[in-house]
């Protein structure tokens, strides 16, 4: 399916769902966006800032409700996050990382590492 920006402005669901699955790697990156904690928020002016590897998060939602831990990495292309302790364990077993979709998690700490990323949050 080819991508459009006019499909953006559809109020069906369908096309919103389509425009979210054909959007290019860089339009998926701004998906990638969750809250920030309260004193993050205020410390910021922010309400959202995308998310990024080394940021600490507690997820708000799903079976890992209330759960912490650190960003191990961030997939775009399917807007999910893994954290480091959020796995499962299969029947034989052996350990499975588990992915959270980005609206599940809110931001406790960012990693302030990237100068792009400190000058953005400035902004």
């Amino acid at each position: 399916m080819k991508f459009s920006t006019t499909q953006k402005s559809s109020v069906k669901p369908a096309k919103q769902r389509l425009y979210r699955l054909a959007a290019p790697l860089h339009v998926k990156g701004r998906f990638l966006k969750a809250h920030l904690a309260k004193p993050l928020s205020a410390k910021h002016k922010k309400r959202t800032v995308r998310v990024a590897e080394g940021d600490k998060v507690t997820i708000m939602a799903g079976q890992f409700r209330g759960r912490a831990g650190k960003v191990e990495e961030v997939d775009v292309k399917n807007s999910k996050v893994y954290v480091i302790g959020i796995d499962i364990q299969k029947a034989d077993g052996t350990k499975l990382r588990k992915s959270v979709h980005v609206s599940n998690i809110m931001i406790t700490e960012l990693n302030l590492n990237d100068k792009k990323r400190q000058e953005r949050l400035k902004k």
